[in-house]
């Protein structure tokens, strides 16, 4: 029996629910959001560190805001002399790179991407769940959706898998299978929007393998093998997304008769 017979789904679609990363997937956060904020929070300690885009793009090979600092620490600072609680310098450092970030999010700085909106809409209507698996806070999450212009938006996911609730972050799959345990279901039931090469990782290492990458200027040169479906961006009825790997078949931009379609093409030989 099709996934949507067993949700009661309005359309027939073959899966149950999307899972959505967060940074750099639902929003552009991490040039515009996370990196300035964490400018600010070494300057709320007099440190005269300034991470520029490009540095930034490098950093972003590592998962998590508190690792991210201790792999700048390590491979760019070797001359600090770190202080000797160093796991409290660094927690206290992501604190407040936390308040800076949620301020933003609060002043409407960080929209959301373009169709994300659209999409969760359509899901929503058609009575598929959804679900979050992402490496930054649960306040985080919560704060971006809350300041979408749609306050409501934090109920409409049934699962938020987020932050250090579990042992390793992406590339490793656990944050995924959290979501999966959390929501009930099987990996063949979900279809994944991630936008960077260890998302893909952790998500396949879950077994979820109908995955959607919506790249952006940070993630658009990585390695997305084992994803079914690659494009720059959602899209729009009058702004087709330009496909970079995968179709999206007769649909101009991605929607769940598109997200449907790649599903059926990852299963077809199952």
């Amino acid at each position: 029996m099709p996934v949507s017979q067993i949700f009661g789904v309005r359309e027939m679609y073959d899966f149950g629910a999307l899972i959505f990363d967060v940074d750099g997937t639902l929003a552009d956060t991490e040039r515009d959001g996370h990196r300035p904020a964490f400018n600010a929070a070494f300057a709320d300690l007099g440190l005269a560190w300034t991470w520029s885009e490009e540095l930034y793009g490098a950093l972003l090979a590592v998962t998590g805001g508190k690792e991210r600092i201790r792999y700048f620490i390590d491979r760019w600072q070797p001359e600090f002399t770190a202080p000797e609680d160093l796991d409290g310098f660094v927690s206290d450092l992501h604190r407040r790179k936390t308040a800076h970030y949620l301020d933003m999010l609060r002043r409407g700085a960080i929209p959301l991407r373009a169709g994300v909106m659209r999409l969760l809409r359509e899901a929503r209507n058609a009575g598929l769940r959804l679900a979050v698996a992402t490496t930054t806070t649960p306040e985080n999450v919560v704060a971006l959706l809350k300041c979408s212009g749609y306050r409501e938006l934090p109920g409409w996911f049934d699962v938020i898998a987020a932050g250090d609730v579990v042992a390793a972050k992406k590339p490793a799959p656990d944050i995924f299978q959290l979501a999966l345990e959390e929501l009930g279901l099987k990996a063949r039931e979900c279809v994944v929007v991630e936008d960077s090469g260890n998302g893909v990782r952790s998500a396949l290492g879950a077994g979820l393998r109908a995955l959607l990458v919506t790249v952006n200027a940070y993630t658009q040169g990585q390695d997305f093998s084992g994803a079914a479906l690659v494009v720059d961006g959602l899209g729009e009825s009058d702004a087709p997304p330009r496909v970079l790997q995968g179709s999206i078949g007769g649909s101009g931009y991605v929607n769940l008769a598109a997200l449907n379609a790649m599903h059926r093409r990852v299963y077809a030989g199952d």
